[in-house]
């Protein structure tokens, strides 16, 4: 049964760390008719062919095919993901994505050769190990036969795109995900091939970088593919993200960014000076520890996750004093990929599991609190928050994180905005004009006016990440 008789259908893919969803929707009004998913491997590092199988079984071939009168796609995906392919289009080695931290050495080296000045004000980034370019480095100091054999290299979104394009002779991207790689000038829009192959050891292609509404091609059941993104300009598109929202995703990782026309050059490197998906810039904080640091707790305490948040609830507001820095797997922001996690103020009055989870999620909150002056910082206006991902729906998260952040926080309704985002830029690409589709808010959060207990928690949380971490 068609899925749309009589409306335009336009789709898009978000192929997260996770898993790939696929959500067909009407081109003209924005509602959302389907949405299916398949899941990824879980690892740092993956064979690319699981994304494409996940992309078939997601029903995503089917909706390249023109089926269900789909007209158009946009593909969104991980950014930094590195897939160097040979003269055949064949991967020398597994993909390294974003939260592998195994180049944080080749990231430290080369920072100290270039100066942390040049990377921020010549390409927009300062490296550290999520970046592509750093993971390039890892590949010629680590494998060196298989850097040699490096023809191309493609991000995911660009290598997904590329296959359902049947493998063109010129991949593409766009600027949004290209700005994540450190070899892609944000403030000139143009490679710094001399980082590439410097970083690699010898020459590569890269793919060619389209302009927010223009099209990579079509497929071969005439399906328009639109340029695509990477996930977080994707999730701005999606939420139709204006001057003065910021957008706070609780996912895999916690990410903080902002769609803004403010040029940022932060040579300390907390804030990575992207590209959005519309031609402007995306200013960006992502921590490594999101959600997880939840379920985590959760498991340490043999508890679902609904219990879990029942123990949070129950407990005092700031944890008794108990306090987490939630480092679990290491972190890029601040940038300590070897460090863990620490939890900090135990007295044998206070070691109760309720107070274990509220410190959890206390210290994930106010490491995206940490996240929103770094943005505050460079001059990001921050008028009120837009908190997405799935940690987002956490009533325990919900019931501290206005107060936490001191600003108001909109809780859309729940959805896919990466995949809403890349249908919303299909849809641009098939029309040529910018879709204007309605934002549903199902929750205001305003801070209270009794927050001194948030100031008085990030206080302490500040002082013990100095002190244990010196940052």
């Amino acid at each position: 049964m068609s899925l749309a008789l009589n409306r335009r259908v336009v789709v898009g893919v978000d192929s997260s760390t996770q898993s790939c969803k696929v959500v067909s929707v009407d081109a003209d009004t924005g509602e959302l008719l389907q949405l299916r998913s398949a899941p990824h491997p879980d690892g740092t590092s993956i064979d690319p062919q699981r994304w494409w199988e996940a992309f078939e079984a997601a029903g995503g071939a089917e909706a390249a095919s023109g089926a269900d009168n789909v007209l158009a796609l946009g593909v969104s995906a991980q950014q930094h993901g590195m897939v160097a392919l040979d003269a055949a289009g064949t991967p020398v080695h597994d993909a390294l994505l974003w939260n592998d931290v195994r180049s944080a050495p080749q990231a430290a080296a080369l920072t100290e050769q270039y100066g942390a000045s040049m990377w921020a004000e010549e390409v927009g980034v300062v490296p550290v190990a999520s970046f592509t370019i750093t993971k390039l480095a890892w590949l010629r100091d680590s494998r060196p036969e298989l850097a040699a054999q490096v023809e191309q290299v493609l991000l995911p979104h660009d290598w997904l795109t590329w296959n359902i394009l049947g493998r063109p002779d010129e991949p593409t991207t766009d600027r949004s995900d290209a700005s994540g790689t450190g070899y892609f000038s944000v403030h000139s829009n143009d490679y710094r091939l001399d980082l590439l192959e410097a970083a690699l050891g010898r020459a590569a292609r890269v793919p060619r970088v389209l302009g927010p509404s223009a099209r990579a091609g079509r497929t071969l059941g005439g399906v328009i593919v639109s340029a695509g993104a990477g996930d977080n300009a994707a999730a701005a598109l999606g939420l139709g993200a204006d001057e003065g929202d910021v957008v706070v995703s609780i996912g895999t990782s916690g990410t903080v960014f902002a769609s803004t026309a403010a040029r940022i050059t932060d040579a300390s490197g907390s804030v990575a000076g992207f590209a959005d998906a519309a031609g402007g810039q995306l200013p960006l904080i992502a921590t490594i520890n999101g959600a997880r640091t939840l379920v985590a707790t959760a498991r340490m305490l043999d508890v679902d996750i609904e219990r879990f948040g029942a123990l949070a609830l129950a407990a005092p507001i700031d944890a008794d004093g108990l306090l987490m820095l939630p480092y679990l797997d290491g972190e890029r922001t601040p940038n300590l990929p070897g460090a863990t996690g620490s939890l900090i103020g135990m007295r044998r009055a206070n070691m109760l599991p309720e107070n274990l989870a509220q410190a959890s999620v206390l210290g994930l909150v106010c490491s995206l609190a940490d996240a929103l002056d770094s943005l505050r910082s460079q001059g990001v206006p921050v008028r009120q928050v837009i908190l997405i991902g799935g940690g987002s729906q956490s009533p325990a998260v919900q019931k501290i994180v206005a107060d936490v952040f001191g600003v108001p926080v909109m809780l859309p309704a729940p959805g896919e905005y990466v995949a809403l985002g890349a249908a919303r830029q299909a849809a641009w690409a098939l029309d040529g004009g910018f879709p204007h589709w309605k934002r549903e808010i199902a929750t205001e959060l305003e801070p209270s006016a009794t927050r001194d207990w948030a100031v008085d928690v990030r206080a302490r949380y500040a002082e013990q990440r100095g002190t244990i971490y010196g940052v």
